[in-house]
């Protein structure tokens, strides 16, 4: 398996609802990618700008790479090599005084009160103790709802495995989609994409399912990790140049690995630059170790909290996580056609983990734009800065935040640390 591979335990049928836990694999994090972390026979190079077209021939000559594609708006090229030469090759790149960077093309992998029947059930957005927690461990959405539910001008973009297009409670927030995995179908044959895209923003007051966490955002389905979880860092950056090009104002990224891609960075700063809020899942491996992209500076770190206000057993945590958010037995929506998660279609289903804590984090940015903040500097200072800070949550990242969407939109710009 592997380092961020879901896995499945413990199946149970519930309340109409298939109860799987979804949680990043348990492994200790390698500082770098293993062999098999990479896609065979690709590299990523990036010449410094202004290096005369004649010279970069000659690099690629001389390393035997050949050009496949270059990432646009941020200049990386992917080339091909000799498969099994992936790090020689970029070491061999690297020392070119043309070269800014040069690194294999490594893959990262996947990392839950309206009229919505199931809303009792989703913990996470309105806690009354229903389910063993404790009341208000959770981010006040109803609340938030009060003062604004979104607009559907401000768009979501799903970094991820695809989104069921077709699902009763997602079809309609669709504002666009891309492929840029390696599978064929933009459609979610996984299910995390799915599951990830309905705490964000499922479709709300609509006597179906679940709501969402924004209830006027619209979503756009960037594939970026394929039918099995997993996605290389040029699939990645493209998809973020992409969302970040075609309006998203927010990016969520469910998704992560142990070892840091300049490339990715460069998407991330890019997308920042052009004044979206990117959000990231700080991994599922009770460890302090950095998880990329969550731990680049332009990408909101979060963590998973249970309905007790405690840190998730499972979540990372450290100096580097900006903001703690629910991510344990969380429902949301599943594919209602076959995937490798459920096996069969479901329409809703429980899951864990960060990935699942970071699509809250991603909605409620999503109503903070929409309650006033004109920046992504000030979407995220009201989503990292308003927050509940229970006890058992101090020490563990800066300031032991956990979300509350009704401090950030009520505070929203006007927000001061420390203020009431």
């Amino acid at each position: 398996m592997n380092a961020l591979s879901w896995r499945l335990s413990f199946p149970l049928i519930i309340a109409g609802a298939l109860v799987v836990v979804l949680l990043l694999g348990r492994q200790n994090a390698p500082t770098t990618a293993a062999q098999g972390d990479v896609v065979p026979g690709e590299v990523l190079v990036k010449f410094r700008p202004g290096t005369p077209g004649q010279a970069i021939a000659e690099a690629h000559r001389q390393n035997g790479g050949r050009v496949k594609e270059e990432i646009p708006g941020i200049g990386v090229q992917v080339v091909q090599v000799p498969p099994g030469q992936e790090r020689a090759r970029a070491a061999a790149y690297a020392r070119n005084p043309n070269v800014l960077y040069a690194e294999p093309n490594g893959l990262w992998e996947v990392v839950g009160i309206p009229n919505d029947p199931r809303f009792g059930e989703q913990w996470g957005l309105h806690n009354t103790g229903q389910s063993g927690g404790t009341a208000d461990a959770d981010i006040d959405a109803p609340e938030a709802w009060d003062i604004t539910a979104g607009t559907d001008t401000i768009l979501i973009a799903i970094l991820d495995t695809g989104i069921d297009q077709s699902h009763e409670d997602l079809k309609a927030k669709l504002a666009g989609d891309v492929n840029f995995s390696s599978s064929p179908k933009v459609d979610d044959r996984y299910g995390h994409g799915t599951h990830v895209a309905g705490i964000a923003a499922a479709v709300t007051n609509n006597s179906l399912g679940v709501a969402g966490t924004c209830p006027a955002c619209k979503l756009l389905n960037v594939k970026v990790l394929d039918d099995n979880g997993s996605g290389s860092w040029s699939a990645i950056a493209r998809g973020i140049k992409w969302a970040a090009d075609n309006g998203a104002r927010v990016i969520n990224m469910s998704l992560g690995g142990y070892s840091a891609s300049s490339t990715v960075q460069d998407a991330v700063n890019y997308a920042w630059g052009r004044g979206v809020v990117l959000v990231a899942a700080a991994g599922n491996d009770n460890t302090t170790s950095k998880l990329y992209p969550a731990a680049y500076d332009n990408v909101i770190a979060v963590a998973a909290t249970d309905r007790n206000d405690r840190k998730a057993s499972f979540s990372n945590y450290g100096a580097w996580v900006d903001i703690g958010a629910p991510g344990v037995s969380i429902l949301s929506t599943a594919p209602d056609h076959p995937n490798r998660i459920w096996g069969r279609g479901v329409k809703y289903a429980y899951g864990s983990g960060t990935s699942m804590a970071t699509p809250f984090v991603a909605g409620v940015a999503g109503l903070v734009w929409a309650s006033g903040c004109s920046t992504n500097a000030c979407v995220r200072t009201a989503v990292e800065g308003a927050v509940d800070t229970p006890s058992a949550l101090s020490g563990l990242w800066p300031g032991g935040g956990r979300l509350n969407a009704c401090k950030a939109v009520g505070a929203s710009c006007s927000y001061h640390p420390g203020s009431p």
